[in-house]
């Protein structure tokens, strides 16, 4: 049985589909013979099921050293491909467009149709365009060839906070946040908005983010233009960016708090009734600029931060519209 490079295709005759795509997953069927990537083909030859692969350009036997050290296949597809076929699944490269494998449920291979993961495969040190990820799995080799599976989605986010506050409440902008020193009862005990700075619940300190949502909904006296301008003095163009993912957190009766203690934008909380009983809060957010590339290294860090805390990392990408996506630890 001889397996033949010919361009980037391996192909195989009857006998090579029969041991390896009728029994064990591996290639496709093309005319009814066997068509390995050479990501496959590698992998073959690293088990030993073949000694090498003949180039149908020069006639030269391939092994698996020559295979790897070609332009035909990166270590990194390789090593994920390992991994995964030593996990137990089936898998199969694809020319899908930010996917490198599909891969089949246990017990599932390329002749179904069910697939569990779309996989993408990377080194730690390259960069990944936010945009590109949600209904992928990150495979990301690092520089001692271990393997973190981080799945991106694009999730749904909403909750059942609702409150309606009273309109034209007066309130002090000091430096970078505002003090409401007669604050209804329900701005603070249902809406859960600002922090009290007494036991008795006042006075109410609001950030410049709850205070420039309020006041574009009329809750407060003080002027939008003037907090919106405080906000850009102190953390300039992200604090609009910030600003329209607390809008939209809000709008969608999700109440957001800062963040800053677990080194994200915002923490929060789906549905609040009563600050009194109050659960822990779900969700990290970021707030990144929708043109953001990811470092996988520091990807890494704010999702096993977020599972430490047992929270799920979201990340709000703001361009024109607000897009969500969320990124969790994987075992395949």
């Amino acid at each position: 049985m001889e397996l033949t490079l010919d361009g980037s295709t391996v192909r195989g005759g009857r006998q090579a589909r029969e041991r390896f795509y009728d029994s064990r997953g591996y290639g496709r069927v093309v005319d009814g013979d066997l068509a390995l990537a050479p990501v496959e083909a590698a992998h073959i030859l690293y088990r030993g099921d073949i000694e090498a692969i003949r180039d149908a350009d020069s006639d030269d036997r391939l092994d698996f050293r020559d295979l790897l050290s070609s332009d035909l296949v990166s270590e990194i597809d390789v090593l994920v491909y390992k991994d995964l076929r030593d996990r137990g699944f089936y898998l199969s490269p694809t020319d899908e467009a930010g996917v490198d494998f599909l891969v089949y449920p246990r017990g599932n291979g390329p002749w179904d149709d069910t697939v569990a993961y779309r996989v993408r495969a990377i080194g730690e040190r390259t960069d990944v365009p936010a945009r590109s990820l949600g209904e992928v799995v990150l495979a990301v080799v690092d520089e001692e060839s271990a393997i973190t599976y981080l799945d991106t989605e694009r999730p749904d986010i909403g909750g059942s906070t609702r409150v309606d506050p009273p309109r034209d409440v007066p309130g002090d902008l000091l430096e970078d946040r505002v003090l409401v020193w007669d604050p209804p009862t329900a701005l603070y005990e249902r809406g859960f908005y600002g922090q009290p700075l007494g036991e008795d619940g006042a006075p109410l300190q609001l950030s410049l983010l709850e205070a420039a949502f309020l006041a574009g909904r009329g809750v407060l006296t003080i002027d939008e233009r003037t907090l919106l301008e405080r906000g850009r003095e102190v953390e300039g163009e992200r604090f609009d960016r910030r600003l329209a993912v607390y809008r939209a957190l809000r709008d969608r009766n999700v109440v957001p708090k800062t963040g800053y203690k677990f080194g994200a934008d915002f923490r929060t909380y789906a549905d609040v009734e009563h600050v009194d009983e109050l659960g822990h809060s779900e969700l990290l957010v970021r707030v990144l600029p929708a043109d953001h590339a990811f470092s996988p290294r520091d990807l890494a860090l704010d999702v096993r931060l977020a599972h430490g805390v047992r929270k799920r990392m979201v990340f709000a990408l703001v361009g024109d519209d607000i897009e969500w996506l969320s990124v969790t630890r994987l075992t395949p």
